[in-house]
């Protein structure tokens, strides 16, 4: 039975987020209403709530059970009510090149800045039905929605981290090929770096080197639990002799920026070694003026991320639903949606400490 009123946590402005009850949306034939059990919180979350935005409900790592489905949706996404699904963020088209080369996540309609766009965590209250994100006690399923099975007997808290595993798993795995003796640095030991550290070292490679600020200490040191060879506090230790001794000075063949930060893309060009490849998830609007002789001289790779693939999201899964990983070391905090402000400047080192993987549970 559809509940007379949706609660949900809404960013009104900067630094600003307030309850709001919405009305329970209608059930279109080819759409559906998701039943939100957990929302991890993004660092990109972060990022977003220091700007003026329209309001929003925010939250795209959300996983939960179908609580209503039109016929149509039920027949094309293969779901029945109670079904437990993961979502990812991205609201593709469905009928350009790129959707249907598989490619949706680069499709125009999954970008956030461009006008009519629709993405979860992102799209404004005033799109109807105005449910657009996970941080609220019910979530509306767009008929193109990109939707995968989630496994019944993991914690919501755990599943909600598949994108940001998705994430790690498409630009170390899929993208930088890393595998058997291979020597991986990465730069930044937030959710992402994290999952790249994780991925990297479950593919064989030899070292997997996680750097960070001095701040970043018992995240470091998570990552060696989670399979890094070494750690560098680059505040505190050279990071170009720290990569050169752990790889008999031949420098990684793999280098990550996870962590966008003014110098982070030119130590990385600098410790990996000719014929390496060079990945950037983030970008500095501050960069210095970029050295593109040395890039030429060293032919490294240059190759921005771009979030994850259908693929990297459902071998994330099947990763989380093994058991394998000791991911609930990430899971370091929960709040209910009262607290979401709190989940939010957590992330962004402003809340409580030492936060990792943040998880919104919006029933308590």
């Amino acid at each position: 039975m559809a509940p007379n009123r949706v609660l949900a946590a809404t960013t009104t402005g900067r630094f600003t987020t307030e309850i709001r009850e919405y009305p329970f949306p209608d059930i279109p034939p080819d759409g559906g209403v998701l039943q939100v059990e957990a929302a991890g919180v993004c660092g990109s979350d972060w990022n977003a709530y220091q700007a003026d935005h329209p309001p929003r409900i925010m939250g795209h790592e959300n996983v939960g059970r179908v609580h209503s489905i039109g016929s149509i949706a039920a027949r094309r996404w293969g779901l029945r009510e109670g079904d437990r699904v993961a979502l990812e963020e991205y609201l593709p088209c469905g009928h350009c090149h790129l959707c249907r080369s598989g490619e949706f996540r680069l499709c125009d309609q999954t970008e956030s800045r461009r006008p009519g766009a629709l993405r979860y965590g992102t799209t404004p209250v005033s799109e109807a039905p105005g449910l657009w994100g996970g941080y609220s006690q019910f979530q509306y399923l767009h008929p193109n929605s990109v939707i995968h099975r989630a496994p019944d007997n993991v914690p919501a808290e755990l599943v909600a981290m598949c994108l940001p595993l998705a994430n790690g798993l498409q630009w170390a795995c899929m993208d930088a090929s890393v595998g058997p003796g291979k020597t991986v640095l990465i730069q930044g030991p937030g959710q992402q770096g994290l999952a790249c550290a994780i991925a990297a070292r479950a593919a064989g490679s030899e070292k997997v080197i996680v750097a960070g600020l001095a701040r970043d200490a018992k995240r470091l040191e998570l990552a060696v639990a989670l399979g890094a060879t070494d750690k560098i506090d680059v505040e505190h230790e050279n990071l170009e002799q720290g990569v050169r001794e752990i790889t008999a000075g031949e420098g990684v063949d793999v280098s990550i920026d996870t962590a966008g930060a003014s110098t982070t893309l030119l130590n990385a060009m600098n410790v990996t070694r000719k014929n390496g490849i060079l990945l950037f998830a983030a970008a500095n609007s501050h960069l210095p003026e970029f050295p593109l002789s040395k890039l030429l001289a060293r032919r490294i790779t240059l190759k921005p991320c771009r979030g994850h693939s259908y693929e990297a999201v459902e071998l994330a899964l099947r990763w989380i639903a093994s058991g394998k990983f000791p991911l609930q070391l990430l899971a370091t905090h929960r709040f209910g949606l009262e607290d979401v402000d709190l989940a939010v400047r957590s992330v962004g080192g402003q809340g409580v400490p030492d936060a990792v993987h943040v998880t919104v549970m919006p029933w308590g």
